[in-house]
């Protein structure tokens, strides 16, 4: 049976990740904690990864990236990135749930999990799985929604960890509710569990082609909302 290599990235947050996977295994990975810089350390750190592996971009079969919800540029950066190295390669693509993608760092675990994403001005990008035996389950849409409106969904559950960089900012809405952060150290974007995604995305055949490859904001970018916001008051 052919072995999928896959190439997958993720800049929807704070850290910029790649990886290279053969199927669901690990061969390499690289993470960059710095935001401001996505769009300058993205690919050096893909063909950087690539060179150590023995690669280049014509061995790979699969492109995955997280396609959102998140930071607006940061959505835009990974969209780019993607496009551009799969571009003419007539390769599939997968647009990952950067939120499910958070969910499969906690994939050694067994329990409900809450995958968060400070989304600004009182919301929080939102989805919530059941882990089981290695197993990521979705039990609810990727939303955008205030720290109010999750605690209210949270507490139908009788223990729940948190993950992403929205997690710890979040906490203080679940006073009183059974919910716990997860480790530090699995909180933030991997590029393998994006590859992860990709890799069940691909055996369920929900993959697309470059072209068709499209960020998920969830929430319009806030030049625009002002913009809307300033027609209404103008209407009035």
């Amino acid at each position: 049976m052919h072995i999928m290599r896959i190439l997958a990235l993720d800049s929807t947050a704070k850290v910029a990740a790649a990886a290279l996977l053969d199927d669901d295994r690990l061969l390499c990975k690289a993470a960059v904690s710095d935001a401001m810089t996505h769009s300058a350390t993205l690919l050096p750190e893909i063909e950087r990864l690539l060179k150590d592996a023995g690669l280049t971009f014509a061995d790979i079969d699969l492109f995955a990236a997280s396609a959102g919800p998140g930071s607006f540029t940061g959505v835009r950066i990974g969209a780019a990135t993607l496009k551009g190295i799969a571009f003419g390669r007539n390769k599939p693509c997968c647009a990952v749930s950067a939120l499910e993608a958070l969910a499969y760092n906690l994939r050694r675990t067994d329990g409900i999990v809450c995958a968060l994403m400070d989304a600004r001005r009182g919301q929080f990008y939102t989805a919530t799985f059941a882990v089981a035996d290695g197993k990521v389950t979705r039990l609810s849409p990727d939303e955008a929604k205030s720290g109010e409106e999750i605690a209210a969904s949270l507490a139908a559950y009788p223990h729940v960890t948190l993950v992403g960089d929205g997690a710890a900012v979040a906490l203080p809405f679940f006073d009183g509710l059974p919910v716990e952060l997860c480790p530090e150290e699995n909180r933030l974007a991997d590029g393998e569990s994006v590859g992860l995604v990709a890799y069940a995305m691909y055996r369920a055949g929900r993959t697309v082609s470059d072209a068709d490859f499209a960020p998920v904001y969830l929430r319009l970018p806030q030049a625009e909302r002002e913009r809307l916001e300033k027609e209404k008051a103008a209407a009035r």
